[in-house]
């Protein structure tokens, strides 16, 4: 009630799942583990769409990740899952589409908390990584047209722009993080954002074209700087993480760095090791394709 409630006073409202918000989910999804069917497309599609029902939402924007860094690695699993929540979705009334987006490599540069709340800001500000800032536009052309704020998504991207250009888009992530409690100062002073003690280079061992970057092995080595959690006990660094310098398809030299590791520890050999085994440079590559496919049905 009071998630519908933000909504019909035009407020913005993130959730998660509660004991309240479809409960019977929980139970089955401890069924699912123990009878193998975690990676069943079916089973997968009514836990996330039950939980997009129940919260009230009268149109449904999805991003469904395809490759490495992905829980569905292939296309056709990700357009299989695509078709079966945007058809549970629209079965029941509620105006329904997916994207199918590539995570074969990283989005955008950073890695960590702290580094990729700076990374929004900047694309708030229009000073983004393509990629993220042209995933942000197409997400965000669907749902103005879903909401019926625009006819077209070609109107409805220019309106994105045109508040990312005057401003308003980063005033609105102020309010934001003031009505969560935050500090919006740190909108205009990133600096406050938590700061890793070191920065250590990761120089290219070849020159070439970066051909292939394994997206969560990288993300797991960010968690071993503590960016993230290898255990529900462990806890997170906020500061700490990676920057990419170098993206699937960029052009090398030996000893240019292709990313930069942001620590707070000296030592970070473990690190290094991990991202030299899932970055390739090669004679050739070629940039991947952002977006796949638009699911409608």
């Amino acid at each position: 009630d009071k998630f519908i409630e933000l909504v019909n006073r035009d407020k913005v409202a993130v959730i998660g799942q509660t004991g309240n918000l479809t409960p019977a989910d929980k139970k089955l999804y401890a069924l699912r583990d123990v009878t193998g069917t975690v990676n069943s497309i079916p089973l997968i599609a009514s836990s996330i769409m039950s939980k997009k029902i129940a919260s009230g939402a009268n149109a449904i924007v999805l991003d469904v990740k395809t490759g490495a860094g992905a829980f569905m690695k292939t296309d056709k699993d990700a357009e299989n899952l695509a078709h079966a929540m945007v058809q549970i979705g629209n079965n029941v009334g509620r105006n329904t589409m997916a994207i199918i987006s590539d995570m074969s490599q990283p989005l955008g540069f950073a890695i960590g908390n702290a580094l990729e709340v700076k990374e929004a800001i900047d694309t708030l500000k229009g000073e983004g990584p393509e990629d993220l800032t042209e995933l942000v536009l197409t997400l965000g052309s669907q749902m103005v047209v879903l909401a019926k704020k625009a006819k077209t998504l070609e109107e409805a991207k220019k309106m994105l722009i045109e508040v990312i250009e005057n401003g308003k888009a980063l005033d609105k992530f102020k309010v934001f993080i003031k009505n969560q409690g935050g500090d919006e100062s740190v909108v205009d002073n990133p600096d406050k954002l938590p700061q890793a003690k070191y920065k250590i280079d990761v120089p290219a061992l070849t020159s070439g074209f970066v051909s292939n970057m394994v997206a969560d092995e990288i993300g797991i080595a960010a968690m071993l700087l503590g960016a993230g959690r290898a255990t529900k006990e462990d806890k997170i660094d906020l500061a700490v993480g990676l920057m990419l310098r170098k993206k699937v398809g960029d052009k090398v030299e030996k000893g240019e760095p292709i990313l930069t590791i942001y620590s707070n520890r000296e030592n970070v050999e473990d690190v290094k090791a991990k991202i030299y085994e899932n970055i390739s440079i090669s004679d050739h590559a070629t940039k991947p394709t952002l977006i796949h496919e638009v699911i409608t049905k």
